[in-house]
């Protein structure tokens, strides 16, 4: 039996979700294939270690969406859907081998107090960027939340040219391709603080000397500052159960366990898909696939015909992997640099710049890095109900480590295989986060560790265990995400659009990808 929908979506990741319950309201009828069990791709929640224990597989930090233009239009539909934000106020801080911290928060004396312990010159630097910040935001998130065509842009452009002048114009353009290292190094002259700053950099794929990965230190520190961070309620899974919902709600269709193996077309146009059981799908409409732009051959049989296209697709470029840490314990570190950093959402253990560039290049170059960048979320220091009373997850990521193992840098742990060296990497984590938590072992009642190819295995989208699903270098990001002439999820097949991070304006929860591409198939 051939079923009919006015768009098939592959994928069940959050912007498959927003684009399918975005048409639902518009009056498309809608279907969401996903070939896992479960919905949501990297944001769902999971008893990884003990009953009662539920920790984020990947993505926690959910502010970009609370931020979102999806959200301010379907707020009150994605409450009454069950979803919740917790809010924290003590955002994220850094750890130093010298035993000093420096935590970001909202409250802007105590920041600006923790900075002056370093500088007295970046404190009064943190006041003036704070206060100058809601200018520049505006256009900041005015580009990141518009298609990217070069006519839109462009009005853009004429506006900062026209309200704020050439000079103040062209220097949030040179932030917009600089370095973390150069804007820190400008900017601030604590190697503390541009460390603790820069670590947001490496959250992506942007070590401190990549070109344009000054803007996300920048941003991630100033919207923290100003804003604050939320997670989910119970979990990060509160999203992907409400935008479930909403779909459901609108007379959507979502259906685990039902792998798309081909994308059906009629001459230069996509008509459907066709599923692992041989079932068809119709789609009037749209098709749309929340995909690695790498695995798009291999569900159009071979690429798009468009030949330059298909290369694009093919040699699109991922960023180095994550290892996963997901532990359940009696309690919270005991950070011995303060117990004020029990507080925080995020702790983040990267010591200095240099660490920083020298971990992507080892991880670039296969081997497992001597000194790992480290991100300890602390959910239930926000939301208790993670836990059962008076027990709390710890959600590690490991950034940056190989796909492919060559070797290990620090010349310590033999195999190039991920299935028998993450029990022994993790060790190395371990032994990292315990120089700034003495005796967190002791309080691990269980962990569950999740490599890069674990990652890519539950989610083909994460190829070699890149959570961000494609580099954010300049030469693939704004008008060459994933191609340029493509950057709105377009292809060369008519009626066939990408969605997802791989597509401007790229990775995050902030469901960018999904919801622009929703409004340009529905018209508004």
């Amino acid at each position: 039996m051939l079923e009919e929908f006015d768009a098939a979506i592959i994928g069940s990741g959050h912007n498959s979700l927003v684009c399918a319950a975005h048409l639902q309201q518009k009056g498309w009828r809608t279907i969401v294939l996903e070939q896992a069990s479960e919905p949501g791709g990297a944001v769902k929640t999971l008893e990884l270690t003990e009953p009662g224990f539920r920790h984020d597989w990947a993505a926690m930090n959910l502010s970009l969406f609370a931020g979102s233009a999806f959200n301010r239009e379907y707020a009150e539909k994605l409450g009454a859907c069950g979803l919740e934000f917790v809010p924290a106020d003590k955002c994220f801080a850094s750890v130093f081998p010298d035993g000093k911290w420096l935590g970001v928060g909202t409250d802007l004396a105590a920041t600006r107090e923790r900075i002056a312990a370093f500088s007295e010159a970046d404190a009064e630097t943190w006041g003036e960027l704070v206060e100058e910040f809601p200018g520049k935001a505006e256009y900041i998130f005015a580009l990141l939340g518009s298609p990217m065509k070069t006519h839109i842009q462009g009005r853009l452009l004429a506006k900062a040219l026209w309200k704020k002048g050439g000079a103040w114009t062209t220097a949030l353009a040179r932030l917009l391709i600089a370095s973390p290292r150069t804007w820190l190094s400008e900017t601030f002259e604590s190697d503390h603080v541009r460390a603790t700053l820069a670590a947001w950099g490496m959250h992506l794929d942007f070590a401190p000397d990549i070109a344009g990965g000054a803007i996300f230190p920048y941003l991630e520190s100033m919207a923290n500052q100003s804003f604050g961070m939320v997670i989910g309620k119970g979990g990060a899974d509160t999203l992907t159960r409400a935008l479930l919902a909403l779909v459901e709600e609108g007379g959507g269709t979502v259906r685990c366990g039902s792998a798309v193996t081909r994308i059906v077309t009629d001459g230069p146009r996509a008509t459907g898909v066709e599923l692992g059981d041989g079932t068809r799908i119709a789609a009037k409409r749209a098709v749309v696939a929340n995909i690695s732009p790498r695995n798009l051959a291999e569900l159009t049989g071979g690429g798009t015909g468009d030949a330059d296209f298909d290369r694009a697709m093919a040699g699109y470029a991922h960023a180095p992997g994550t290892m996963m840490m997901h532990l359940a314990l009696s309690e919270l570190p005991d950070w011995k640099a303060s117990p004020k950093l029990r507080e925080f959402a995020y702790v983040h253990i990267a010591p200095s710049l240099d660490q920083m560039a020298r971990t992507y290049q080892q991880a670039v170059a296969g081997l497992l890095p001597d000194e790992p960048v480290i991100v300890v979320g602390q959910p239930t220091a926000i939301d208790p109900s993670r836990a059962p009373e008076g027990k709390h997850v710890l959600w590690v990521q490991v950034r940056m480590v190989p796909a492919e193992i060559a070797g290990d840098a620090k010349g310590e742990i033999g195999g190039g295989d991920w299935d028998q060296v993450k029990e022994a990497y993790a060790e190395r984590v371990m032994d990292l986060i315990e120089a700034h938590a003495p005796g967190l072992r002791k309080n691990i009642i269980a962990r569950h560790i999740v490599s890069p190819l674990d990652l890519q295995a539950d989610n083909p989208n994460l190829v070699g265990g890149d959570q961000i699903c494609g580099s954010h270098h300049l030469t693939q990001h704004f008008l060459f995400r994933p191609r340029r002439g493509f950057a709105s999820g377009n292809t060369p097949v008519k009626d066939l659009h990408l969605t997802g991070a791989a597509v401007w304006p790229g990775a995050g929860t902030g469901a960018g990808p999904g919801y622009l591409l929703a409004r340009k198939l529905a018209g508004t």
